[in-house]
């Protein structure tokens, strides 16, 4: 592979933007995505996903189509035309679920007929959003040819990569991930193996198929979310045994095989959603997942327990639960990151709220203007708004800025301190 190669990345998230800033360095790239705001605030040097720092990212940006000069650099756009000269196209839309928790392919869909528009002989479109096995080859590649007019594997060929973007991990970046990659045949498969290793440092394996590949993605997070979904379950037996369930796994932990997970809220956009995928694909051919689905299960009603436990926790210090008012410390889906997709703290909020209690949610890297469209719920970045003293004070998010805050002084007399991440010492009452 050499600056030859032109790329196109559709999606300029999460994924698509740490992935076109690294490629940029060596390549030719324009960056796609349907959101003008989003393409204005990147054509500015900013991030607002914060995955991306400001002094790396300008450093690479563009003001002029780097195809025509087959230079390096990343000109982000929103105009299909800039993407017309690509000859490798790098799909990093989300792949979320339904209401139903039924795999939506819709922005795969439409990310399909978009470079399908603009595809070419002898172009390769690489798909790295996480899916289901077969998803690549039988969803997506006839959307491709079905607007090209071009036939698969004669006129283009396909690749997959699966995305191993962690948001908010500023030491596991996307070239310090090793990357699985595939082909849709053992010659495309070697390219796409060899694009990604020259910009990868932390090198690549070349799968023997698309399908190995996607399942190798899904598997990732199924078993993180099994895995947390068995301390899940026991922090709900020892809390009934009245046994500190992070003093438990601290012990359990000192057998060098004991694999160190910690009970907690199971949201995002990997974690929390994956093993819908697979599980939907077992059930098209036949078998019926019962430890997967239990596992999401189980993860999912954390939100509920852990409102319950907070509950009894202030009734137990006789505080009138109807009205009460409770400062909910996060409202994204994990630690020093300001993404608010699929978090579970907002079935915290909700819960407490169908007991009647008043809930003051301050989260310094949510935007609330996200959060409000996203669930309905009102909060707020910035501390000064955070007044007053509260019935109890709920941490679900272990945000840097709140490891240091004195929680008491927000607290009434007699007032409950509940850490649902389990890392405030000095605090009795946690999951």
């Amino acid at each position: 592979m050499n600056i030859q190669n032109k790329i196109g990345v559709i999606g300029l998230g999460y994924v698509g933007l740490p992935l076109a800033r690294l490629f940029a360095t060596k390549y030719a790239v324009v960056g796609f995505d349907i959101n003008h705001a989003r393409i204005a605030e990147l054509n500015s040097g900013k991030d607002s996903t914060l995955e991306v720092e400001n002094d790396v990212l300008q450093p690479v940006l563009v003001k002029e189509n780097p195809f025509s000069g087959s230079s390096k650099g990343l000109l982000c756009s929103s105009d299909l035309e800039d993407i017309k000269e690509a000859n490798i196209y790098i799909v990093t839309v989300p792949t979320p679920v339904d209401k139903h928790n039924r795999p939506d392919l819709t922005p795969l869909y439409k990310a399909s007929e978009t470079v399908g528009k603009v595809l070419k002989k002898g172009d390769i479109v690489i798909y790295e959003s996480t899916v289901y096995p077969g998803v690549t080859e039988e969803e997506c590649i006839p959307v491709l040819e079905k607007v090209s007019g071009l036939k698969f594997n004669e006129d283009f060929f396909a690749g997959y990569s699966p995305e191993r973007i962690n948001p908010g991990d500023k030491e596991r970046t996307v070239e310090k991930i090793l990357k699985v990659t595939s082909g849709s045949t053992p010659e495309i498969g070697k390219k796409v193996d060899e694009l990604y290793k020259s910009v990868i440092a932390a090198g690549t394996h070349l799968a023997p198929t698309i399908k190995v590949a996607e399942a190798s993605k899904v598997i990732e997070n199924s078993q993180r979310d099994i895995n947390i979904a068995f301390v899940n379950e026991l922090a709900k037996i020892f809390n009934l045994l009245n046994i500190d369930t992070n003093a438990v796994l601290e012990a359990a932990g000192t057998k060098w095989n004991f694999l160190k997970f910690k009970p907690g809220l199971v949201g995002g956009h990997c974690i929390g959603v994956d093993p819908f995928y697979l599980a939907q694909k077992a059930q098209d051919v036949g078998y019926y997942s019962e430890l997967i689905l239990t596992a999401r299960r189980l993860n999912d009603s954390m939100g509920q327990f852990v409102a319950s436990e907070v509950v009894k926790t202030m009734i137990k210090k006789r505080i009138n639960i109807p009205d009460a008012k409770v400062l909910n410390l996060g409202i994204t889906f994990k630690e020093n990151c300001p993404d608010v997709r699929n978090t579970k703290a907002a079935d915290v909020i909700n819960a407490l709220e169908d007991y009647s209690i008043n809930v003051t949610t301050y989260d310094p890297w949510a935007n609330p203007e996200e959060v409000m469209h996203e669930y309905g719920i009102k909060s707020t970045n910035s501390v000064e708004d955070v007044k007053g003293k509260f019935d109890a004070v709920v941490l679900t998010v272990s945000h840097d800025e709140f490891l240091n805050i004195d929680l008491s002084s927000y607290l009434k007399e007699g007032g409950v301190i509940y850490d649902v991440k389990g890392i405030l010492e000095k605090y009795d009452n946690r999951l």
